[in-house]
């Protein structure tokens, strides 16, 4: 492992990137590698790195892990904090979002989506929106929400914006930890890992946000589950060009747009994980292991889990206790079913027939992204699948 891996093409990268949004043209990721990146760039004005890093050698503990630079509360080294390359909110986050029924005709079926189900309220939020805007702040089945994608490492995540029993929204910082979006709240300007679901540079330091359930596949797939789900609408109050992924070029290579400060090759880099942290402790599971084997019984810090598959690129783990003792599940002539009284579930975790008819399994929250992220902020991650 390399506690300082770089790689220095990020800065064109993201130039790159943010003067296609700036100015709604496709960015050329060809013109980031060669270093000669679109001359109009909106981060003329984003503040430099030293202004947030400070005088370290002025850095005291305080409450365990935070420290306090120039009056400043963080728990991540100030100077591993870099310019993305757009200003604060120069990618704008959606803040009023207006939705679509599941007929709407600006999607196609092989799209990715966020989708979140929330007290009977389903709504799926396509990446091809939000790869250009990285937040949605919604409210879903009277629960306020932050959908989040931040397409340098492919995370998606999804948190209760509830902060000390106050409702906040959050928008895009224009920097970066780990290659890793910054969220900013817009109640105390403090900046949050999106990786983590933390507050890691200000006020509101080491306060942690709940991540709530949700799927990531194609539309297809999320409108089958959910024939009566609303989609984001591309009326955003934004003129982007939604039919172009910036990114598309920077998914098919191996390398990587900003600094990281740990690298582990036990997997290819840009291999997607679904990442569980218990209680200090933490487990990466990849994707294509959970679709290859249709179901996964594990135990990991002390939490019996379940993950299955019925879908192309998406996953679902839930706590597969029920009554007092684990079940061990396994995929019967495509049929979920536990091993112990062979009833019959379905893809919700709720048990359809058998003796443990009615019953639910608790579903649990995970963090995927590609492994290169995780491991970066998760040194010591365990790998399922590791000898």
């Amino acid at each position: 492992m390399n506690r300082q891996y770089y790689v220095v093409i990020g800065a064109a990268v993201a130039a790159a990137i943010v003067a296609a949004v700036m100015v709604n043209t496709e960015p050329t990721y060809d013109d980031a590698l060669s270093g000669t990146p679109p001359v109009e760039s909106a981060d003329a004005n984003a503040p430099d790195t030293t202004e947030i890093a400070g005088d370290l050698a002025e850095v005291v503990l305080t409450d365990s892990d935070v420290m306090v630079t120039d009056g400043v509360r963080h728990i991540i080294p100030l100077n591993e904090i870099f310019s993305g390359g757009p200003p604060k909110d120069g990618i704008p986050s959606i803040d009023d979002p207006i939705f679509a029924d599941v007929d709407y005709d600006s999607i196609s079926d092989d799209d990715v989506v966020i989708g979140v189900d929330i007290n009977g309220d389903v709504r799926a939020y396509p990446l091809s929106i939000l790869v250009w805007h990285e937040i949605v702040n919604d409210v879903v089945g009277g629960v306020p929400i932050s959908v989040t994608y931040c397409p340098l490492c492919y995370t998606n995540q999804v948190f209760e914006r509830v902060i000390n029993g106050q409702t906040v929204e959050f928008g895009v910082s224009g920097k970066l930890y780990n290659s890793n979006l910054l969220m900013y709240d817009r109640l105390t300007d403090s900046y949050w890992s999106q990786a983590t679901g933390e507050a890691v540079v200000g006020e509101l330091t080491g306060t942690k946000l709940e991540i709530v359930p949700f799927d990531v596949m194609h539309w297809k797939d999320w409108k089958s589950l959910h024939p009566d789900t609303l989609v984001l609408a591309r009326d955003t109050g934004h003129s982007r060009p939604y039919d172009t992924d910036p990114y598309e070029r920077y998914f098919e290579t191996d390398r990587i747009a900003f600094p990281i400060s740990n690298r582990d090759d036990r997997l290819a880099l840009k291999t997607v994980i679904l990442g569980f942290g218990i209680d200090g402790s933490y487990k990466a599971y990849p994707q294509s292991d959970v679709e290859a084997a249709g179901a996964i019984n594990d135990h990991f810090a002390g939490v019996s889990i379940l993950l299955i598959s019925e879908y192309e690129g998406n996953a679902r783990a839930f706590d597969r206790i029920i009554d007092g003792r684990a079940l061990s599940f396994a995929y019967v002539d495509d049929i979920l079913v536990d091993s112990e009284t062979s009833s019959q579930w379905s893809y919700d975790g709720t048990a359809v027939s058998g003796p443990l008819s009615g019953a639910q399994l608790e579903r649990l929250a995970f963090s995927p992204g590609f492994w290169f992220e995780w491991v970066s902020f998760h040194p010591d991650t365990e790998l399922y699948g590791d000898l």
